[in-house]
């Protein structure tokens, strides 16, 4: 990048965080403005507001009967109530407000692209195509995404042996691969949902073999990891003869492999029910109130290399951390190489923490941690566990573990991609960046390598 090229980007920088503090000052002065001091009591309001909507969630979560209904209706009338008191008394000043809260936003994640942590996408390495690629395909998997895109087909075109899953009985995906594998295949493939993909991704990698993700599942979250195109999953089979090789790590949970997570504590048991494939708001409804109050569940403590949490009622280790400071990316893993377990651990014990909760994000109550290792121990020889989407029983303790760069992910060389994480919105750092931005270090003395004298 050219000097002058580099001023231009530094000054439109510093205009944007400009913008944002200006356009985000008038989004919060314009209805002070319109409804003076009854625009400040409506911001009042408005807080009151979410702290009452939080705890009724909380209620609405954890009661059963009347009570229930009464703190449901309270934690859907109150945000109602308060926009409509917003639209009442501030009417133009509202929706205003709220366009210039928009551009605020967006001009404050403009300016501070620069200082948001980069995508460092995982190293490609070219490898020769498969000649004995064999797939398992789930038909059911993604609402028939398997027949609807044509992925047999497509896949016997391109050379690979394919097996396709019945629904009417259960099949050992594991050993579908293994006999594979004594069959000569040199590459093991899916097309089905995270769990599935798991246990090949296993066999793949205990054998050194490369792994072609077809993402034919519902959510497909390890191949939106991976950057790979969703919506259509064909393309997914270019690299069996187009593609290029990934890297990446795989967690265990116990002796059991996943590509995504392995959740224990409430949601853990609310899956672990046969009602929860055909109702799932009924079962949660029905199972919530004894897990979050522990009147049911184990008592679980979660130890880490640094750090112990004593009673979660929810904890999430995945393969890779999560990202946490977007709202827009939450469910999405920067890197999928970093040799590093995440993990999540939420303690809420009443309606405030609940509030607090809502309102700092970074409170008590919410963990996040990078590990080695984890270790789940609960206070019975047994706990439930969503593996992956699995509904699993361990026994305790359960040790989660990662393999660096154990998967070799075959990919398409083109492909979507994963987008950069966009940095937090940091008022602060755009004020520095509206006043000093223009300078090329702002506060900062030049840095000398070694060998090289400064300039006189």
């Amino acid at each position: 990048m050219t000097e002058d090229t580099s001023g231009a980007v530094r000054g439109g920088r510093r205009w944007a965080a400009r913008a944002a503090l200006t356009t985000a000052a008038l989004a919060v002065l314009l209805p002070l403005a319109k409804g003076g001091l009854g625009g400040v009591l409506l911001l009042a309001v408005a807080l009151v507001g979410v702290v009452v909507t939080a705890a009724a969630t909380w209620w609405t979560l954890t009661r059963r009967g009347p009570l229930r209904w009464v703190a449901a209706l309270l934690a859907v009338a109150t945000p109602a109530a308060v926009v409509t008191l917003f639209a009442l008394f501030l009417l133009w000043a509202v929706p205003v407000s709220l366009l210039l809260w928009a551009a605020a936003v967006w001009a404050g994640r403009y300016a501070l692209r620069g200082d948001g942590p980069r995508f460092r996408p995982a190293r490609e390495h070219r490898t020769a195509p498969p000649r004995r690629p064999f797939l398992v395909m789930n038909p059911r998997s993604g609402g028939g995404k398997v027949a609807r895109f044509g992925l047999v087909e497509k896949a016997e075109r391109l050379g690979a042996r394919v097996v396709l899953l019945d629904p009417d009985e259960h099949q050992d995906v594991t050993a579908l691969a293994r006999s594979a594998v004594a069959d000569g295949a040199d590459l093991l493939g899916v097309a089905g949902g995270d769990g599935t993909q798991a246990l090949v991704a296993a066999v793949a990698a205990e054998h050194g073999l490369p792994f072609l993700v077809v993402c034919a599942g519902t959510r497909n979250h390890f191949a939106m990891d991976l950057g790979l195109d969703r919506d259509d999953p064909a393309r997914c089979l270019d690299a069996l003869t187009n593609g290029v090789e990934l890297r990446v790590d795989l967690g265990f949970a116990g002796g059991h492999p996943f590509v995504n997570n392995a959740s224990f504590g409430a949601y853990a048991a609310v899956v672990q029910s046969p009602a929860y494939r055909d109702d799932k708001i009924g079962t949660i409804l029905e199972l919530l109130p004894e897990l979050l109050t522990r009147r049911r569940g184990p008592r679980l403590t979660v130890r880490t290399e640094g750090a112990t949490l004593d009673a979660p009622q929810a904890v999430l280790v995945s393969n890779n951390a999560y990202r946490t400071n977007d709202p827009a990316g939450i469910g999405r893993r920067e890197r999928l190489d970093s040799g590093l377990l995440g993990v999540l651990g939420i303690k809420v014990d009443s309606a405030a923490e609940a509030a607090a909760l809502v309102l700092d994000p970074s409170a008590d109550g919410l963990a996040v941690l990078t590990t080695r290792e984890v270790v789940v121990d609960a206070d019975r020889p047994e706990i439930e566990a969503g593996v992956d989407g699995e509904a699993l029983t361990l026994p305790t303790p359960v040790h989660c573990r990662v393999e660096p760069g154990a998967l070799r992910v075959r990919v398409p060389r083109r492909r979507p991609g994963v987008p950069d994480p966009r940095p937090p919105l940091n008022w602060r750092r755009l004020r520095e960046l509206a006043t000093t931005a223009g300078r090329k270090h702002p506060g900062r003395r030049p840095v000398h390598t070694e060998g090289t004298a400064p300039r006189p």
